[in-house]
C-alpha cells in the first residue's frame, strides 16, 4: 500500500506547507493532493508544491467540474503535468447542488452525465486526434447559437501526456460505478476499510487491472481521546454544513456506514448554528473507524485494517511534521 497526503484547502490563516511536502517526498511518500471548495483553487496550489518538488506525482482531490469548462481543466492539467514531468494525477468531481448552483450559477442536476460526457471532452483535448467537437447536451462544442463563429480547433499544445490519469471522488453507488467504468481511479472520501467490499464491492466490480483507490484518512497521533475531538471536527463541518439540508452527499454517506440517525442530528445542531455540540455528536466509533487514530501502538494495529482492504493508496491528512510522516511510512511498510 502506498502513502500521499493531502493538505486539503490553502486558507492565509494555516502556513505553507512547502516544508511538510519536501518533508513527505524525502519520506519516500507516493503523492500530494490538494483541494478545492469555494475559495482557493486546488490547481495553484499544486503548482506551488509542484514547483518545489522533483519526484512526488500531484493531484487534485478534488477539482470541481462546476469551476471550469471541460477545455479549461483539459488546458490546466496538460501545463501542470508538462511542467512537473508527468507527475499529475487529476481528480475530479461533482460536487453538490449548494456549490454548483450557489457559487458556481450553472445547473447540477444529471451529474452522472455531465461526468461522463466532461472526461470524454478532457481525455480529447489530450489525444489531439482531431479538432474538439462535441454534440453532447451538456458541453456542446462549437457552441451552438452565440456570434455563430466557433469552430472545433485543436490544442496548439502537445501534451507530454495523452492519458493523464483520470480519479473521480465519488460518494453515491452510481458514481462509484461510474468511476469503476471510466477512470484509473477513485477518491473516496469517510470510508470504513472494514465496509468498503460491502458496501462498493458491486459498485467496484467492473474496475479494470491497474484502478487505484486512493483513500483521505484523518490522522492524528495523540492520545485517543484527543485525537477524537480532533477528527470530529471535520466530520461535523461535511456532515452539517457541505451540502443542503435537502441534499447532503456526505450526510447520506455516513448514513450507509450505519449512522443515519446520529448524521441526522449533527446536521441539526450545526445548522442551527450549535457547532460545539454538533462535533461532540459526531459518535466516537464512526470518528475511528474512518480515521487513524491514537498513539502510534494503536495506529499500527488499525494499519492492519487498511492494508486488508482494496485501498490502494492512504492520503495522510493532518499530519504536518516529519517526524511523525516517517513514523507513519515505517508503520505502513512493516
Amino acid at each position: 500500500m502506498k502513502l500521499g497526503i493531502n493538505i486539503g484547502y490553502w486558507q492565509r490563516d494555516p502556513e505553507d506547507a512547502t516544508e511538510t511536502v519536501l518533508a513527505a517526498e524525502r519520506q519516500g511518500y507516493d503523492s500530494v493532493f490538494t483541494a478545492e471548495a469555494y475559495g482557493s483553487d486546488a490547481f495553484t496550489t499544486l503548482a506551488w508544491y509542484g514547483a518545489r518538488t522533483s519526484r512526488i506525482k500531484l493531484g487534485t482531490a478534488v477539482v470541481q467540474m462546476s469551476a471550469r469548462t471541460p477545455a479549461a481543466t483539459a488546458m490546466h492539467a496538460l501545463t501542470l503535468d508538462a511542467l512537473s514531468g508527468g507527475r499529475l494525477i487529476l481528480g475530479l468531481g461533482a460536487s453538490g447542488p449548494q456549490v454548483v448552483e450557489g457559487w458556481y450559477g450553472v445547473p447540477f442536476p444529471k451529474p452522472l452525465a455531465r461526468t461522463r460526457e466532461y472526461l470524454d471532452i478532457v481525455r480529447k483535448v489530450w489525444a489531439r486526434e482531431e479538432p474538439l467537437a462535441n454534440d453532447g447536451p451538456h458541453y456542446p462544442l462549437p457552441y451552438p447559437g452565440g456570434a455563430g463563429l466557433g469552430k472545433p480547433l485543436k490544442s496548439i499544445t502537445h501534451p507530454l501526456r495523452p492519458d493523464i490519469p483520470v480519479y473521480l471522488g465519488a460518494e453515491g453507488p452510481k458514481n462509484i460505478a461510474l468511476a469503476a467504468e471510466l477512470a484509473d481511479g477513485w477518491l473516496p472520501l469517510f470510508v470504513d476499510p472494514q465496509q468498503i467490499d460491502a458496501l462498493f464491492g458491486g459498485s467496484l466490480a467492473g474496475r479494470r487491472p491497474g484502478f487505484e483507490i486512493t483513500a483521505t484518512v484523518t490522522t492524528v497521533v495523540a492520545p485517543l481521546e484527543q485525537a477524537l475531538a480532533w477528527a470530529k471536527v471535520p466530520l461535523a463541518f461535511y456532515i452539517g454544513g457541505m451540502g443542503a439540508k435537502e441534499k447532503n452527499f456526505h450526510l447520506d454517506l455516513i448514513g450507509r456506514l450505519g449512522y443515519a440517525e446520529e448524521a441526522e442530528h449533527v446536521q441539526k445542531l450545526f445548522l442551527e448554528g450549535r457547532r460545539d455540540e454538533a462535533i461532540n455528536a459526531v459518535p466516537d466509533e464512526l470518528a475511528d473507524s474512518i480515521s487513524l487514530l491514537g498513539p502510534l501502538e494503536r495506529i499500527k494495529e488499525r494499519l492492519e485494517l487498511w492494508k486488508a482492504s482494496p485501498v490502494s493508496t492512504l492520503l495522510i491528512a493532518g499530519v504536518k511534521d516529519e517526524p511523525t510522516l516517517r513514523a507513519l511510512r515505517e508503520l505502513v511498510d512493516a
